[in-house]
């Protein structure tokens, strides 16, 4: 006999300014996890745990990064990070990048990623931001069909944007105007 229980998710979307201790081993976990998925915003092999707690302690110190992170049922699942210029950067003060922007393997396809976007495009109206940009390695096609489908325009694109297992991969690059 085979019982198919219905789960209950609960999707929450904050922007974190300090960390506990279990929001920074959930950070990590994922963090190791999207990595080792091909996935992980930038590394290609899993850093320590020292030098991961070391980065996720840092963006929270920075005053022009927003840590904002997606939760299923209570745990860290997703994170990206937005960012501001420097207040002397008065040229681009209205322009936000979203930077890092990930899920974990195993909470992929509950919505974490778009709620993760209109939280951090909601946050940036508030802080008046006209303007959010990023750029996607090509490979990472989930990414690039999401901000497409969230109304993202590509307006450029970089053949040399990562050197990956001995080869360039292109990037895409977005903007939205809010």
């Amino acid at each position: 006999m085979s019982i198919q229980l219905k789960e209950k998710i609960n999707i929450s979307v904050e922007a974190l300014t300090k960390l506990s201790e279990v929001d920074l081993a959930d950070l990590c976990n994922i963090t190791e996890q999207a990595i080792s998925a091909g996935g992980g915003f930038g590394w290609l092999r899993v850093p320590t745990r020292e030098i991961l707690n070391e980065y996720w302690n840092k963006i929270t110190d920075d005053k022009l990064s927003n840590l904002v992170v997606g939760r299923l049922n209570g745990v860290i699942a997703g994170t990206l990070q937005l960012s501001y210029e420097e207040p002397n950067i008065e040229s681009r003060k209205n322009i936000a990048q979203i930077k890092r922007h990930f899920v974990a393997p195993w909470a992929r396809g509950y919505g974490l990623a778009k709620s993760m976007i209109d939280f951090s495009e909601a946050k940036a109206k508030e802080d008046n931001i006209k303007s959010i940009q990023l750029a996607v390695r090509q490979t990472q096609e989930a990414a690039v069909q999401l901000f497409s489908n969230k109304d993202y325009k590509v307006w450029g694109e970089n053949p040399y944007y990562a050197f990956i297992n001995g080869g360039f991969i292109k990037g895409i690059y977005f903007y939205k105007n809010l």
